[in-house]
C-alpha cells in the first residue's frame, strides 16, 4: 500500500515533468507545490516510489521521471476528477451547432478534440447496420437541386444534395416521397437499395430518369452507415513531440492503415466509468510503446462508435480525458438530435 504522501508526490512528479519534460527533483517539488513537508521527507517519498517502479532516475545523480506503470497509477488517481469549464464546454458546443453532415462532423469534432489536446485525435465512424429507416424527406431546394434527408431509427438524420439531370416537378417529388416512405419506412437499412429499385420500376421510363440523382442519393446516405473508417486529426502534434517518440516513421505509416486504427480503438477494453486506457509497454503495437491511448465511446446501441487520443506518455493526462470526455458527450448529444 503506497502512502497518501507517495502518492501526492507521485502526481506532483507527474504534472511537472508533463509541463517541463525535465526530471523532477526534490528541491523543485517543493519550489512548486504546497506538500508542507522537508526536502528529506520528499527524498523518502521518492524512494518509496522508486522502489514501487512508479518513477526512475535517467541519469545518475538526477530527477526523477514517471515510468509507464506511474503514469498508470496517476491516471486511476485523478480520472474521475477530470472536467472543463464552462468557456471551454460552449467552445466545443460551437462545432455541434453547424447543421453537418455526418462526415463534416465528425471530421470538425476530429480537428477540434486534436486542438484541444495538442494530440492525434481518431474518431470511428458511427455504425447503423441493424438499424431500420424513420423517415425519408425530399426538400427542393431549385430546379437542379434537392435535399435528401435519411432519419434512422438510432435517431441520426444524413441530408445531402443531389444534383438534378432534368427538372422535377413538385407533384412527382411528393409521390416519390410519399412512396420512399410507404415502402422504406419501419425497414432495416440494408433494404433500402433494393426497395428504391423495385419503386422505380413503377414510374415512367422519363419519371425514372429525373429521379435517379435522388434514389443514387439515398443509396449513398445508407452506404455512409455500413462504411468502418475513422476519422483522423492532428499528425502535425506528434510531428512537434517527435522526440517523445522511438521508431516515430512507423507510428506515421500506422495512421495510413485504417483497419489498424479501428482494431486499436476496438482493442482497448473500456473501464466501468466509459474511459479505456492503454499506456507504453500496455500497448499491443510496438510503434507504440513510447505512446498513450485514451479511449471513449458515443452514441448509444447500434450507433454506438469510439473516439480516442493518442500521444506520447508524457500527456496532461487529466485534461486530455475532460476534452474526450467532453467531445464524446456532445457528439452523443448531437447523434440523438438533442
Amino acid at each position: 500500500m503506497i502512502p497518501e504522501r507517495s502518492l501526492e508526490v507521485l502526481r506532483a512528479i507527474v504534472e511537472d515533468y508533463v509541463q517541463t519534460n525535465q526530471p523532477v527533483g526534490s528541491k523543485s517539488l517543493l519550489d512548486r507545490h504546497p506538500l508542507g513537508v522537508s526536502a528529506a521527507t520528499i527524498r523518502n517519498d521518492m524512494a518509496v516510489l522508486e522502489e514501487e517502479e512508479l518513477i526512475v532516475a535517467p541519469h545518475t545523480s538526477s530527477g526523477r521521471i514517471p515510468t509507464d506503470r506511474g503514469y498508470r497509477l496517476f491516471v486511476e488517481q485523478i480520472r474521475n476528477l477530470s472536467a472543463v469549464s464552462n468557456p471551454e464546454k460552449k467552445a466545443i458546443e460551437s462545432f455541434l451547432d453547424k447543421r453537418l453532415s455526418l462526415e463534416e462532423m465528425l471530421q470538425q469534432s476530429a480537428k477540434t478534440l486534436s486542438q484541444l489536446t495538442n494530440s492525434l485525435a481518431l474518431i470511428s465512424y458511427p455504425s447503423f447496420g441493424n438499424s431500420y429507416v424513420r423517415h425519408v424527406e425530399l426538400i427542393a431546394i431549385n430546379d437542379s437541386r434537392c435535399l435528401v434527408m435519411l432519419i434512422s431509427s438510432s435517431g441520426q438524420i444524413q441530408q445531402e444534395v443531389a444534383i438534378l439531370q432534368s427538372a422535377v416537378t413538385d407533384e412527382l417529388l411528393q409521390d416519390l416521397r410519399g412512396r420512399l416512405n410507404g415502402q422504406l419506412s419501419g425497414q432495416p437499412l440494408s433494404e433500402v437499395s433494393s426497395k428504391s429499385k423495385d419503386l422505380q420500376v413503377e414510374l415512367s421510363k422519363s419519371a425514372q430518369a429525373a429521379i435517379k440523382p435522388i434514389i443514387a442519393t439515398l443509396d449513398g446516405l445508407v452506404n455512409e452507415n455500413r462504411q468502418e473508417k475513422v476519422a483522423v486529426s492532428g499528425a502535425a502534434n506528434l510531428v512537434r513531440t517527435e522526440a517523445d517518440f522511438d521508431g516515430f516513421a512507423p507510428l506515421l505509416e500506422m495512421m495510413e492503415e485504417q483497419v489498424v486504427l479501428l482494431k486499436l480503438l476496438r482493442e482497448i477494453e473500456l473501464e466501468r466509468d466509459g474511459l479505456g486506457v492503454s499506456i507504453g509497454s500496455d500497448n499491443n503495437f510496438a510503434s507504440l510503446e513510447g505512446a498513450s491511448v485514451l479511449i471513449g465511446e458515443y452514441g448509444e446501441g447500434d450507433g454506438s462508435a469510439r473516439v480516442g487520443v493518442l500521444g506520447p506518455t508524457r500527456m496532461n493526462y487529466q485534461w486530455n480525458i475532460a476534452s474526450l470526455r467532453a467531445v464524446a458527450r456532445y457528439l452523443t448529444k448531437s447523434l440523438n438530435g438533442n
